[in-house]
């Protein structure tokens, strides 16, 4: 298949620290990509990598082959490429309906000009996003919510408004940062059959960043370790499962001496 995305050999420092140290990996077109490790291992750091909210202190980053670590943050979303965050970041004093329309509004191409003439163009494409919007808020399960304040709504719901928001911006490569957070284990099953379904409705790549190892490894093609920083392991989840390093990062070294 083809490499949507390469990450080739990547360092990240913060003066004297080493956030990400030399971390290489490729993800596979319509895949969902995993990213794995304990607290403080690099992976939001790579995610704001990816996105430009950080510079590479060395190597290189390919979106469809091209460069993306010399891009600001609305190139790379340009590019094809949106993201969720650890922390919700949606606008909560609008309505559910309104956040997603405020997304999808990034999709149109009428001038300010038609909006003040309100002519042809500007109403035929104020229709085609209406209904984006409605079908994205349909997909994911909030349209009997879809007048409520995104600020009033229960957490899991909040989590799907965003991802919600993310797709409406239309992208190839979707980066979910710890999207169960919150979630109790029912929402967390529900999550896992909507990002299957999201990844073949909407023919995306997906890389998730989640510490719920059930929802990983139920859902991910590949999985990627890391700790402290650096790469510690690759592979499908069985061969993650069955890796004694990933087992010892997580769990600790079994004490023998006694």
């Amino acid at each position: 298949m083809d490499k949507i995305l390469k990450i080739k050999n990547i360092t990240k420092q913060f003066g004297g620290l080493t956030a990400v140290g030399n971390v290489d990996f490729e993800v596979e077109k319509g895949s969902i990509f995993g990213l794995i490790g304990p607290n403080g291992a690099g992976k939001t750091t790579i995610f704001n990598l990816i996105t430009g909210i950080y510079k590479i202190t060395d190597g290189e980053m390919l979106f469809e082959d091209k460069r993306i670590d010399n891009l600001q943050p609305f190139q790379v979303a340009e590019c094809g490429i949106t993201r969720t965050f650890q922390n919700i970041r949606l606008f909560k004093k609008l309505t559910t309906y309104e956040n997603i329309l405020t997304a999808c509004h990034n999709n149109s191409n009428y001038s300010l000009v038609d909006s003040i003439m309100r002519n042809k163009k500007f109403k035929t494409e104020e229709s085609e996003l209406i209904k984006q919007a409605d079908e994205l808020i349909k997909i994911m399960g909030l349209w009997d919510r879809k007048d409520d304040i995104a600020g009033n709504l229960p957490y899991g719901l909040q989590r799907r408004l965003e991802i919600g928001r993310a797709l409406a911006l239309k992208p190839k490569l979707l980066l979910l940062d710890e999207p169960a957070a919150g979630m109790n284990p029912e929402e967390t099953i529900q999550l896992m059959h909507l990002i299957k379904e999201i990844r073949d409705r909407f023919d995306l790549t997906v890389v998730v960043i989640e510490h719920h190892m059930d929802l990983i490894m139920g859902i991910c093609d590949n999985i990627l370790v890391l700790n402290f920083g650096r790469k510690l392991a690759q592979g499908t989840p069985r061969e993650i499962q069955e890796n004694s390093s990933v087992v010892e990062a997580y769990l600790g070294k079994e004490d023998t001496s006694c």
